[in-house]
């Protein structure tokens, strides 16, 4: 179904407007990033993972009122049943631990403590630089397709383009200092595959109607004109893609709510960029090669 047919929108007219925005949320991310930092979860900074099984049904408020009361208000809490529960913490020691569970069991009767885990520093940081390189694997990985499936130049646009979106979606979550775990880091690998996929529908209407080009024809136009025909198919994607998504940022707990709002910043700003930095960068880079000319 088309919801919008037949635009004229002239959208390489206005390209250089969207470099600054581009620039401005480039840069906006990166300041984040270096001075606020990640706020990076138990996964990834280390931790104390506890398994609790309840002798009654226990709410999560219940549980994160008891925590703050301890001072890890900011804990996850993720629900195996309505009366088992995984807590994942600040690193705790076994006091700590003792006391939390004799607290645990005062507050809500019986809590019986099935499972400790404790994440140390260094597989923190193992599993940090394990999450560097799963994004530059594909990064590489999406560079060799795309120069394969069109050639050089659509491929270098479309990696700046996703390093466009992946800052953008990190810089979020830096500015909000929501907890930066594996399933964000799981979302930012989702939006590189959704943005490139975007990216390649756009070039790849770009290629058909450059064989099918009109004399005299620039390439602003061609681009425009192509942009304008799939249209419809990028605005029906992102909204099927975000209907779902929102469902589970209003109605998933933490951190479902932290996975959804990085899909969510994703499909936003890699369906612009797939319309105003993919596009507008080749069309300038194209207009500057000798063998246009």
């Amino acid at each position: 179904m088309e919801f919008i047919r037949a635009t004229h929108i002239n959208f390489m007219g206005v390209r250089k407007v969207a470099y600054v925005l581009s620039l401005v949320l480039v840069a906006v991310s990166l300041g984040s990033i270096f001075f606020r930092g990640l706020n990076y979860g138990v996964d990834f900074a280390g931790g104390t993972l506890l398994q609790f099984r309840f002798g009654r049904e226990v709410t999560t408020e219940e549980l994160r009122s008891i925590l703050g009361s301890f001072g890890l208000a900011k804990s996850v809490i993720q629900r195996f049943s309505p009366n088992e529960v995984v807590i994942r913490t600040a690193k705790l020691s076994q006091e700590d631990q003792s006391r939390l569970s004799a607290l645990l069991e005062e507050r809500l009767g019986s809590a019986e403590l099935l499972r400790i885990e404790d994440v140390g520093p260094a597989v923190g940081a193992d599993l940090r630089r394990m999450g560097i390189i799963a994004l530059l694997v594909a990064i590489g990985g999406i560079l060799v397709y795309v120069a394969f499936r069109f050639e050089f130049r659509p491929a270098v646009t479309s990696i700046l383009a996703l390093a466009h979106d992946g800052l953008t979606v990190l810089g979020v979550v830096s500015l909000l200092q929501r907890e930066f775990t594996i399933p964000i880091l799981a979302a930012v690998l989702t939006i590189l595959g959704y943005s490139i996929n975007d990216s390649i529908v756009v070039m790849d209407r770009i290629r058909e109607n450059l064989l099918g080009r009109k004399r005299g024809e620039e390439l602003e136009e061609i681009v425009n004109r192509s942009i304008n025909e799939v249209l419809s198919r990028t605005i029906n994607t992102a909204l099927t893609t975000a209907l779902p998504v929102f469902s589970l940022f209003f109605l998933g707990g933490k951190m479902l709510q932290d996975f959804a709002l990085a899909i969510l910043v994703g499909l936003a700003v890699g369906t612009y960029s797939s319309i105003f930095v993919v596009s507008a960068l080749w069309v300038d880079w194209e207009k500057r090669s000798p063998r246009r000319r």
